[in-house]
């Protein structure tokens, strides 16, 4: 994005109309996380088994305020002050997937949890109603407790949890749903305009 941006400063075009968020999926990273916590870890490592118990839930927030963490560097950069100064705009940080799949954790965590400024969450609607109804609003929620954030993601790595291999996993299975919904709304169309066309040259 800085980079974009920097392209067209130096062609001279405006910046001020440029905006953009970055879309970073939430609780998909919990519902995947927590099945491995389940299936890999073999029951008679006690060890592995008793830190395994103490991370379902903990995964997604922790990766999302990391993320935000580096976002924050990345906008209070003196690379960002040189645009900022030109009229750009920043790219925020846009919490997506953010319905919990869990019925045994709170129906609002990961909208509570990542409260923070220049940010966007795109709640389903139970997720809506669940947050004016009994939602929480802690300013700065997002920028807290990152010493937790760090240690829940170093206890996954010593769990036997590869969290690359997690986002490599996500990302492919989140393009492919894209991707099948694309067809599906392709072959829709198809058959449509092959009915229009059999209707209109009966």
């Amino acid at each position: 994005y800085l980079s974009a941006l920097e392209r067209r400063a130096t062609d001279r075009r405006p910046l001020q109309t440029v905006a953009s968020v970055a879309s970073f999926f939430v609780s998909r990273i919990d519902v995947l996380v927590d099945r491995l916590l389940q299936r890999r870890i073999p029951s008679d490592d006690r060890a592995r088994q008793s830190l395994a118990a103490r991370l379902p839930g903990r995964a997604a927030v922790a990766n999302a305020k990391l993320a935000y963490r580096t976002f924050r560097q990345v906008f209070n950069s003196d690379r960002w002050a040189r645009l900022a100064v030109k009229g750009a705009r920043v790219q925020r940080p846009l919490w997506a997937s953010t319905g919990t799949k869990n019925p045994a954790y709170r129906d609002v965590v990961y909208v509570e949890s990542l409260v923070g400024p220049d940010t966007v969450n795109t709640m389903p609607e139970a997720t809506l109603r669940a947050f004016a109804d009994h939602g929480r609003v802690v300013p700065d929620a997002v920028e807290t407790e990152p010493e937790q954030a760090d240690t829940a993601m170093q206890e996954l790595e010593k769990a036997g949890i590869n969290f690359n291999c997690v986002t490599w996993q996500l990302e492919h299975e989140g393009v492919q749903k894209f991707v099948d919904a694309y067809d599906a709304a392709i072959t829709a169309l198809d058959k449509k305009r092959s009915q229009f066309r059999l209707e209109h040259t009966a």
